[in-house]
This record gives structure tokens, C-alpha cells and sequence, in this order.
């Protein structure tokens, strides 16, 4: 499976970005999207995801209310839609792809077998 990103850039605070990844390759089995980021010197973080199967998408508290995520489950593609975007939101931004998760598994990095190259995010104040 091949996860390729892409949107991101600069946006001043307060502003909208979006993010977008699709996947290739042997792409049958995947079930989950999920998008995590890390910025400068800090982990990598969960930030959201979705299943195939809907139920309801989790959200990093740092982000619920104004991030949202969605798919298109024809295409294989994850969409992050980021609204009123804060400089504490700079980070390089990945997608990731899994293959027989459970809905209460995506929200562990470990969960998830593929990863995009990554996607800067700028946000200044």
C-alpha cells in the first residue's frame, strides 16, 4: 500500500487548511484512515481517523470542533478539513492506512501497517 498526501502549507491563525491522501497498491484489505502529526521536538500524535464501517470518527482533543475527517471509500481517500487552525498546530502531517483495525483500535499509531510521507502544516500567528 502507497499513501500519498497532499494540501498542507501556511495559513495564518485562524484560518483553513486542507489535507487530503490517497492510497494505492493492494488496497482491499484497508479499513482505517487516520491522519496523526508531529511537530519540532515533540511525538508523533493521533489527530484523527475513520472506518470504513462509519460509527463515528475519534478526534485528539486538541482538535475536536474544528478538524474533520472523512473519506471516500470508492477512491481510497482521506480528507482532513482543518478550521480555525492555531500556530500550536504546525507540525508535519501524516496519513496512515490499516488493515483489519477495529474501531477501537484507531486511535494507536500501532495499529496502523502503512504511513504517508508527510505533509507540512505552517500555521503562524
Amino acid at each position: 500500500v502507497q499513501l500519498q498526501g497532499s494540501g498542507g502549507g501556511l495559513a495564518q491563525a485562524g484560518g483553513s487548511l486542507g489535507l487530503s491522501c490517497e492510497a494505492s497498491g493492494s488496497i482491499g484489505n484497508i479499513n482505517a484512515l487516520g491522519w496523526y502529526r508531529q511537530a519540532p521536538g515533540k511525538d508523533r500524535e493521533f489527530v484523527a481517523a475513520v472506518h470504513r464501517m462509519g460509527g463515528g470518527s475519534p478526534y485528539a482533543d486538541s482538535v475536536k470542533g474544528r478538524f474533520t475527517v472523512s473519506r471516500d471509500n470508492a477512491k481510497i481517500m482521506v480528507y482532513l478539513q482543518m478550521n480555525s487552525l492555531k500556530p500550536e498546530d504546525t507540525a508535519v502531517y501524516f496519513c496512515a492506512a490499516g488493515l483489519g483495525i477495529i474501531t477501537s483500535s484507531m486511535t494507536s499509531a500501532g495499529a496502523y501497517a502503512n504511513w504517508g510521507q508527510g505533509t507540512l502544516v505552517t500555521v503562524s500567528s
